[in-house]
């Protein structure tokens, strides 16, 4: 039933997007739509605006031809879906095969045309024409900022959250004052991080009564917060009232124009002057992007530059070495579980991967084994009669097995857990067999590595089997 109306939906969708492509390449039929209205095909628009054109004699002529299809096609047999007895011409034939790939055709693009009309109804809705002029979508209220600075390549107008959707002009400056000022305040920031690391620092006492207070001797980031006194952040914080009372009193129309005029970069040139405040905007949107990585890596590292040998209380420092770590990723944990460097949580999360990994590998091999060499020969159950050559490969086998036998393989798996108990040695895994071991460290430590990347593949691979 789902198909037969997946058919008809896609061959209905199919009609209607040709509909709407053929008139615009080909234009519209000569003559008169309806003589009575005197109404001509070439006065019908296109798409959904021809809905309210049309006369009530023609709705009644498309009603009526619809009743038909369907009534044509009603059918309490048992038919194939989609199957109404049409053998058109070019298309209907006789080959099985040719006949297959034809009506798989007909449902890959009946697929493809109910989403094209989806999207021609949507462009259509909201530009007035099928082919989404945004030029035509006036209505928008995005259109009252699609001008403004800030708007540039490759996203065009980004407003992910919709803040602007409701075209509020006021709310659209206050928001662009804001981003602005951030901009501002985060080049600086930025540019005070790069400074001292390229330049070096200012000469002098930051405090003079205090000899400890040289410039050289405060810390760049972070770390210079908890150095400076408490006359310099008096100093700081009236500084930045006066920016901010300077700033009241001297506003101009445009956000972020406080009268300010900079040289070299202050300019009458319109063009000129919008490029170089579209510049301003972007370099303030990167800064604040940099900003917050540097406070990010010198909270983590003690430096701006967040070199990883500095973020010695780093809890994934207890693992980083351990094996399994391995190149592309390095050591990977995207869940965090090792974040809390609990060892004793981590050594039981390396053992039941490595004992998962080696029962992977053993299934694998056992779904692979008899296709390439064939089954044992003899009696998988004598009393039973069942021969191995019996047995199918995979989950199949499961039904086939005799209770006996499932109690064989549950008295073996019980057997190794028991064994693993007692003879369990330090290392995640290690219960004391040695066949593939070696006494030279480095060549153990790229065996045990192989092994625990091919059960992590085997793990994958025995998913995709079942």
């Amino acid at each position: 039933r789902r198909r037969e109306v997946e058919i008809k939906h896609g061959r209905v969708s199919m009609l209607a997007t040709m509909g709407y492509i053929t008139p615009e390449i080909t234009g519209k039929f000569p003559g008169f739509l309806s003589p009575l209205n005197n109404l001509k095909f070439e006065d019908v628009p296109n798409g959904l605006a021809a809905l309210k054109v049309v006369p009530s004699g023609g709705w009644a002529q498309i009603l009526a031809y619809c009743f038909l299809c369907e009534l044509e096609g009603f059918d309490p047999k048992d038919r194939e879906p989609g199957n109404l007895g049409f053998r058109p011409p070019f298309l209907y034939t006789e080959d099985p095969a040719l006949r297959s790939r034809r009506l798989a055709a007909e449902l890959a693009n009946g697929r493809l045309a109910m989403m094209a009309i989806i999207g021609m109804f949507f462009q259509d809705g909201l530009t007035g024409s099928a082919w989404g002029d945004w030029a035509n979508y006036t209505d928008s209220p995005l259109r009252a900022f699609e001008n403004e600075l800030g708007v540039q390549a490759p996203v065009g107008f980004f407003d992910p959250l919709n803040l602007s959707s409701d075209g509020n002009v006021e709310e659209f400056k206050r928001r662009r004052e804001v981003e602005i000022k951030h901009g501002r305040i985060s080049m600086l920031a930025t540019m005070g991080y790069i400074t001292p690391e390229v330049t070096g620092k200012l000469p002098g006492y930051l405090n003079p009564s205090d000899p400890s207070s040289a410039f050289e001797n405060i810390p760049n980031g972070l770390g210079a917060i908890s150095k400076v006194s408490i006359g310099g952040w008096v100093q700081i914080i009236a500084y930045m009232a006066f920016c901010e009372a300077s700033g009241r009193n001297s506003r101009g129309d445009a956000p972020g124009d406080f009268g300010w005029k900079p040289p070299l970069l202050a300019t009458n040139d319109p063009a000129t002057k919008s490029r170089r405040l579209n510049a301003e905007l972007a370099n303030g949107r990167l800064a604040m992007m940099a900003i917050i990585g540097m406070f990010f890596q010198d909270g983590l590292t003690g430096s701006a530059w967040g070199d990883w040998a500095n973020y010695t209380e780093s809890p994934l420092r207890a693992f980083e070495n351990e094996l399994g770590v391995q190149a592309p990723v390095g050591f990977w944990d995207p869940l965090g579980l090792a974040a809390d460097g609990d060892v004793e949580n981590f050594t039981r999360r390396r053992e039941t991967e490595i004992k998962h990994g080696r029962i992977s590998m053993l299934a694998t091999m056992g779904y692979i084994t008899p296709e390439l060499t064939g089954k044992l020969p003899g009696m998988l159950s004598p009393s039973k009669g069942i021969s191995f050559s019996e047995i199918p490969n995979g989950l199949g086998a499961i039904s086939k097995v005799p209770s006996l036998g499932w109690g064989q393989i549950v008295a073996y798996c019980a057997f190794c857990e028991v064994n693993g108990m007692n003879n369990r040695g330090d290392a995640a895994g290690d219960f004391g067999w040695k066949l593939l071991t070696s006494a030279d460290p480095e060549e153990k430590n790229k065996k045990l590595s192989a092994e625990i990347a091919n059960g992590r593949l085997a793990m994958m691979a025995i998913i995709g089997m079942f």
